[in-house]
């Protein structure tokens, strides 16, 4: 068929051997977001769903938009994110424990705690995969030893960037913010002028920036008096975190651009 573009919508990961096939055959295949879609499907009037006109929609949708085909991982680090997102869920799991914990009978406490235990001896395995697997590939170890050089990013952090924000060092700062989510989009209309607010991007690169930056602000030179001359303005704490995360960002792109470690008084001034 010689097909010019063929567009999936993400499925919660089910779509990952059926894009892997057609990379491995050579065919231009690209992942676009399903609410895109679904939003694209209800301005064209399409209010009813059905999966023969959900493959309309996204045909049409194809035809229409044209998304640009992006690099497909590779099956290694496919691996490693998965590694990183099962990561992830352990820690949300053992989250759940520890506040449940507090307000279940006596009885439950020692099962509780026994289930806590156990997520963390499979939290400390699946860190000592990922240092293992991660060190294994100079590439990956340079990159993460770049991020960790700046004092505020962790390892959570550094490998959350590495593995998922591959883009870091090729956009620019705003492109990259609204990918992240963390850019400040108007909501303006006529005379109404309303406060800018971030949403969308990735949740979970965004989530590891927020706790790097909560750090940041405190003990990175460069973030603690961009973040209290804010405050000092008069914005809120959240806001003023908020423009750390976004800054924070900033000069990692560009010194992962510029493949220079970190260097305050020479990345800070980096647009």
């Amino acid at each position: 068929m010689s097909p010019t573009l063929i567009v999936l919508e993400a499925t919660g990961g089910l779509q990952r051997p059926v894009v892997a096939a057609l990379t491995v055959a050579a065919l231009p295949v690209v992942v676009v977001n399903p609410r895109q879609v679904r939003d694209f499907a209800e301005a064209t009037g399409q209010l009813a769903k059905t999966d023969a006109l959900d493959a309309r929609a996204l045909a049409h949708f194809a035809d229409a938009i044209r998304p640009t085909p992006r690099p497909v991982a590779d099956a290694e680090t496919e691996d490693w994110r998965a590694l990183l997102a099962r990561r992830r869920q352990l820690v949300a799991l053992r989250t759940a424990e520890q506040n449940r914990l507090g307000s279940a009978p006596p009885r439950l406490h020692a099962d509780i705690e026994a289930h806590i235990t156990w997520l963390n001896e499979r939290l400390a395995t699946l860190e000592n995969d990922l240092d293992t697997t991660l060190q294994a590939s100079p590439v990956w170890r340079a990159r993460e030893a770049l991020l960790r050089s700046v004092p505020g990013i962790g390892p959570v952090c550094a490998r959350t960037l590495v593995l998922d924000l591959p883009e870091l060092g090729t956009l620019s700062r705003q492109h990259l913010a609204a990918l992240v989510g963390l850019a400040p989009f108007h909501r303006d209309s006529g005379t109404l002028r309303g406060t800018r607010t971030i949403w969308g991007g990735r949740a979970q690169v965004r989530t590891a920036l927020y706790m790097s930056t909560l750090v940041a602000v405190r003990y990175n030179p460069v973030l603690k008096a961009f973040y209290q001359r804010l405050r000092a303005a008069g914005k809120l704490a959240k806001v003023a975190l908020i423009a750390g995360m976004r800054k924070l960002l900033t000069i990692l792109n560009a010194m992962v651009k510029r493949q220079t470690p970190w260097q305050p008084q020479e990345v800070d001034i980096v647009a």
